[in-house]
């Protein structure tokens, strides 16, 4: 009987061996065939990282020759336990089939079709929910970047403004500029940091000077002398600004600013709109950079083995309930015991949210719980289910036989 028993178990072994080598031949497969389309797979994965970094800054780098290369190789890999999960399932199935009852044998199909579709909706549901949330969070300080959106926004207002001045239209230049310092104003005060006053009136020369070359086409040959007081106030402004005397350039920049609408009335009106603009746009940008003084600087490799790793997590809890459900099909696990440790799964499904999710908000943390713990409940669900059809399956079989 021992060596029977033995034997049984070294066949056992040898089956669970073969159904390893061919999850491993089916990976390779897949992962080799994967390859040459490695780099748009990438490209793919690694969109929401990119749509999550500041305009201007939306790419990854790599830090060795090989990087690139070995990024690939790993996007293939991966490719390829992605692709071979129907195999996988098909071979847990065979493997453990013997131990069930001859109708639940014949659910092969079912167990594979739903175990791939439940997989694919975890990477998904990783992809288009979790992932933008969390590098949103990561890479973005949020009123860093609600002032950067009111930044783009009146630069868009200030260029509008200023291309109707060099074509003449003063007023309506004004009106443009009127309304974008409406805009900004609220958010030109107010920065977490410590905002550099030799920064803001950097901002204001150059501000200036755009106003300046735009009035030079816009006011035209009658206002040159006007314009070349307007200069000459902005050469002195530039002077008191390298010397350090930060109240003495200030004051030539308005002075300047004045000059360029003096001989009328109703373009001076515009103008010192226009100039408003220009010291709120030089304000906001100020205190943008005083919160956003931190750049990222990602590389492939690091990025793709966090969003790799989040893609199958997610892959493997949607798999949960399967996997309960064959559990207690062979009777390793039943409905009343998952029942009894729910709360213990549940801090468990926390604790490991906590570990996985690399971001520390309670928004992510519960995008990952919240799966995690719901396809526990439809474990335990269709556990429950499961012993219930084999009782009713038992008496039956009984009243059978009782009446025979």
């Amino acid at each position: 009987m021992e060596n029977e028993l033995r034997m049984s178990l070294a066949e056992h072994l040898q089956e669970l061996r073969s159904r390893l080598l061919r999850c491993t031949i089916a990976v390779l497969i897949f992962g080799v065939a994967s390859l040459a389309f490695a780099k748009r797979i990438f490209g793919i994965l690694m969109a929401p990282v990119l749509s999550a970094l500041p305009a201007g800054a939306q790419s990854l780098v790599y830090t060795s020759g090989i990087e690139e290369i070995n990024v690939l190789m790993k996007v293939g890999l991966y490719c390829g336990i992605f692709l071979t999960t129907p195999v996988i399932l098909w071979q847990i199935w065979g493997f453990v089939s013997p131990g069930l009852y001859a109708k639940e044998k014949k659910m092969a199909g079912p167990f594979v079709l739903l175990g791939s579709l439940a997989f694919i909706a975890g990477a998904l549901f990783c992809y288009f929910v979790l992932l933008p949330t969390m590098f949103q969070f990561l890479l973005n300080d949020s009123d860093a970047a609600e002032l950067s959106e009111k930044l783009d926004k009146a630069r868009l207002r200030e260029q509008e403004a200023l291309r109707y001045l060099r074509i003449g239209e003063v007023g309506r230049a004004g009106e443009l500029a009127k309304a974008a310092s409406n805009e900004v104003e609220s958010s030109s005060s107010g920065a977490k940091g410590a905002p550099s006053q030799g920064a803001e009136l950097s901002s204001r020369l150059d501000g200036l000077g755009r106003v300046m070359d735009a009035a030079q086409l816009g006011l035209g040959p009658s206002s040159r002398s006007t314009l070349r007081q307007a200069l000459d106030s902005q050469v002195a402004a530039t002077e008191a600004y390298g010397k350090g005397d930060l109240a003495g350039a200030a004051k030539a920049m308005d002075e300047s600013a004045a000059l360029l609408g003096s001989p009328s009335a109703s373009d001076a009106s515009a103008l010192a709109d226009l100039w408003n603009l220009e010291k709120q746009l030089a304000s906001v940008k100020t205190n943008y950079d005083a919160k956003n003084w931190t750049r990222p600087m990602l590389t492939m490799r690091e990025q793709l083995s966090l969003v790799l790793l989040l893609e199958l997590a997610f892959g493997i809890i949607f798999e949960l309930p399967l996997v309960m459900a064959l559990l207690a099909m062979i009777g390793l696990v039943k409905a009343s015991f998952l029942m009894k440790y729910q709360r213990h799964a549940f801090i468990v499904c926390l604790i490991a949210a906590a570990i996985i999710t690399p971001t520390g908000d309670a928004v992510n943390l519960a995008l990952m719980a919240g799966p995690m713990v719901l396809c526990y409940e439809l474990g335990v669900l269709a556990a429950w289910v499961i012993e219930k059809r084999r009782a009713r399956e038992a008496a039956s079989t009984a009243l059978t036989t009782t009446a025979s």
